[in-house]
């Protein structure tokens, strides 16, 4: 298997540079932690470490150090599609280098092969009451994939820690082979008539999602759908998904556990919910005029937001001093493929008012909108009106990230997470002797 080989002819550098780290630097200090770090949500704390991704405060997400308008030019593209491959974008994140077309498809060809949805997986879904929101259903899909694990049947027979990563690259592949099909059903379930559409085997893994979702013949949505699953598969290692994943994962628990945990803290709503509620505010704004605004009237209605003690969704970013990188790639698409939406039109005045109201304000580091302050609306175009799924799609997405961190911290050996808890007692002691 190509990856397997890419990884594998990788390992035996990666594992001497982090073992020489380890062993001869161990007692460096990287940070030090505050109370109010403590208490905040452990915020800002370096404490994880990830080579999948980093978010650069001036470029934005960096995928293996690549920004995105790097990626969205240099990752390969089939045919007539203006955005690339999801392969090549799994092979990036798993292997590290920009893939050629051929090894992208390599790795379509490997979803191809493994992407067979059991009939049990569907059965468990329909049984679902039917006001089961859609990631409790994604969730339960990716759960009930467990007894299929590579991992843990090979775990139980005895095998060596040095193989534990392929297991899990095994695991991987099954899984997010899968998960368009997973999706596209819980979808056609949820808003449809219920039936479950086989991939298409022509089509790549992005744009089967859109054919399976009754838009086969829409080549734009094929491509929003590669532009979407782009930008969103990693996002460093810190989020509640991606950190829930790795904290489950380290027990050795699967992926399939792992990735469950992770959708599950995808569907808090200081989360992934984020994209929907944009879009919720944009349609709430676009009602409050029988006309398109002006941008005093606009400006006035951002301010009445602020005042009233709400936030203004989609802008502020704790790490970002600029626009997303995100956020510019999809608001790109929609100049392109959808200038005279008034939706769009509508978020495009809100993307010229909105930072100078926060600049004003003075309360907010980064007036700047993200991923999240344009994405519902490119969806909302195309007809995939229904809010609580776009999480799904986010998740969908972000498995490939924290899939690849997996495999990684299999290969490397990463051990079981388990900091250590101080009582509130401890930490007035520890203030009290400091001062």
């Amino acid at each position: 298997m190509l990856l397997k080989e890419k990884i594998t002819a990788q390992l035996p550098e990666w594992r001497d540079r982090v073992t020489k780290l380890v062993k001869e630097n161990g007692d460096v200090k990287v940070g030090e932690v505050s109370v109010s770090q403590i208490y905040g949500g452990i915020r800002g704390v370096k404490s994880l470490v990830t080579d999948i991704s980093y978010v650069d405060p001036n470029e934005g997400i960096r995928l293996r150090g690549y920004t995105i308008p790097e990626l969205l030019e240099k990752l390969p593209k089939s045919g007539d599609a203006k955005f690339p491959l999801a392969g090549g974008v799994y092979y990036l994140l798993l292997v590290g280098d920009i893939p050629t077309l051929e090894q992208a498809q390599a790795v379509e060809n490997e979803w191809k092969q493994r992407n067979e949805l059991p009939d049990y997986v569907l059965n468990v879904l329909r049984a679902m009451p039917k006001d089961s929101h859609p990631m409790t259903m994604f969730s339960q899909a990716i759960l009930a994939l467990e007894n299929q694990s590579v991992f843990a049947k090979r775990y139980f027979e005895g095998m060596t820690k040095m193989d534990y990563w392929e297991a899990t690259l095994e695991d991987s592949l099954n899984l997010t082979a899968k998960l368009p099909s997973i999706a596209a059903f819980i979808y056609n379930l949820k808003y449809g008539n219920g039936e479950f559409v086989k991939p298409d085997p022509s089509l790549d893994w992005s744009a089967n999602f859109a054919y399976m979702i009754g838009k086969g013949d829409d080549d734009e949505y094929k491509d929003l759908a590669r532009l979407y699953f782009l930008i969103h598969s990693d996002h460093e290692s810190g989020n509640v998904s991606a950190h829930a994943t790795h904290l489950v994962g380290s027990a050795l628990s699967s992926v399939y556990y792992a990735c469950s945990a992770g959708i599950n803290g995808l569907a808090g709503p200081l989360h992934g919910l984020a994209n929907q509620e944009c879009l919720r505010w944009l349609l709430d704004l676009q009602g409050e005029f029988d006309h398109f605004p002006s941008k005093e009237e606009l400006e006035k209605f951002a301010w009445d937001t602020l005042n009233a003690g709400q936030v203004i969704p989609g802008y502020g970013h704790p790490v970002l001093r600029r626009p997303d990188p995100r956020f510019t790639a999809q608001f790109e698409f929609g100049k392109q493929f959808m200038p005279d939406d008034d939706l769009f039109k509508l978020a495009a005045l809100v993307y010229e008012v909105v930072p100078g109201v926060l600049g004003e304000l003075g309360k907010v580091k980064n007036p700047w909108p993200n991923v999240d302050a344009i994405s519902g609306t490119l969806q909302y175009h195309y007809g995939v009106t229904e809010f609580d799924f776009y999480t799904v799609m986010f998740g969908v997405s972000r498995i490939m990230g924290v899939t690849a961190n997996a495999v990684w911290a299999r290969a490397l050996g990463q051990p079981i997470e388990r900091p250590k808890s101080l009582t509130t007692k401890m930490l007035e002691e520890i203030v009290a002797e400091a001062k």
